[in-house]
């Protein structure tokens, strides 16, 4: 199927209709696929404290993480705003018992109120026009005490990553971003560690954990050539993850962000989203 010249929604965000496939692929397809999935699995239970709490998860896109919390417990909620995708992620979890709903992140505090303990939004914030209001939003939707286990694609990763294929005048110029328009898939809201950073303390949540996920796999000169390859690479992913400086070069960050335990009734104010507030 093919997409349109421009993916944006009012909202300025990327949807994936008409992408699917190519979002499968570039994402979960081959070595960097299975690395994602295999870190996330030693990760998840090592960053959060899971006791089968019911989860949001903000576009879930095709329903992986979804089914992942779905197997350990949880009464999962999956929110997408595109219809193909969420079509996929249904086809995906068929005899799972995970309610789908389509809206988009900015309609959740009508949709899917909570307050909810635990929330997960792994590579969205990086698709949308203002990210750092949807990490407001998020915040809004968390319990006292509650977790956001939140992914986000690295914008220094990915200069680091055009310097090593020699592109150096567009690191240079810090052009890093991409458009949102035909089958691209460079994300348009590419974020620091700084600006998680900066965004979590403005809403209230503290960092408790932190690590990167593909810290070494998207700089190698070729893809590893075979299993032993495979399995030298994925122990190296999984020892230096969560050390520092590896980390920061992960090609994904991956946060728990915990709000602290005061009144429900106490939600963290919305920021002020003129372009000068979100350098």
């Amino acid at each position: 199927m093919t997409a349109p010249a421009s993916s944006l929604s009012a909202h300025g965000d990327r949807h994936f209709d008409g992408l699917a496939d190519k979002f499968a692929a570039s994402l979960y397809g081959g070595v960097r696929g299975e690395l994602r999935l295999a870190l996330l699995d030693q990760l998840l239970p090592e960053m959060l404290e899971l006791h089968g709490q019911p989860l949001l998860d903000v576009g879930g896109g095709l329903g992986q993480l979804a089914g992942w919390f779905a197997e350990r417990g949880h009464a999962v909620t999956l929110a997408e705003p595109s219809g193909e995708m969420l079509a996929r992620a249904g086809e995906f979890l068929a005899g799972q018992e995970v309610r789908l709903i389509q809206a988009p992140l900015q309609a959740l505090p009508e949709q899917a109120p909570g307050p909810w303990s635990l929330i997960a939004c792994h590579a969205v914030l990086e698709w949308l026009g203002d990210p750092r209001t949807a990490l407001a939003t998020l915040a809004g939707l968390l319990a006292p005490g509650g977790q956001l286990s939140l992914m986000v694609f690295n914008r220094d990763a990915l200069r680091f990553s055009n310097v090593v294929k020699g592109n150096l005048e567009k690191a240079l110029a810090d052009r890093l971003e991409g458009r949102g328009e035909r089958l691209r898939l460079t994300p348009i809201s590419p974020l620091t560690h700084a600006q998680v950073e900066a965004w979590s303390a403005e809403c209230g949540l503290a960092v408790r954990g932190v690590a990167g996920i593909r810290i070494f796999n998207d700089y190698l000169r070729q893809p590893p050539q075979s299993d032993a390859d495979r399995e030298a690479l994925l122990a190296l992913e999984r020892r230096y993850c969560r050390v520092d400086p590896h980390w920061r070069l992960g090609r994904y960050l991956l946060y728990t962000l915990v709000r602290p335990a005061t009144s429900p009734e106490t939600r963290p104010p919305l920021p002020d989203t003129d372009k000068e507030s979100q350098a």
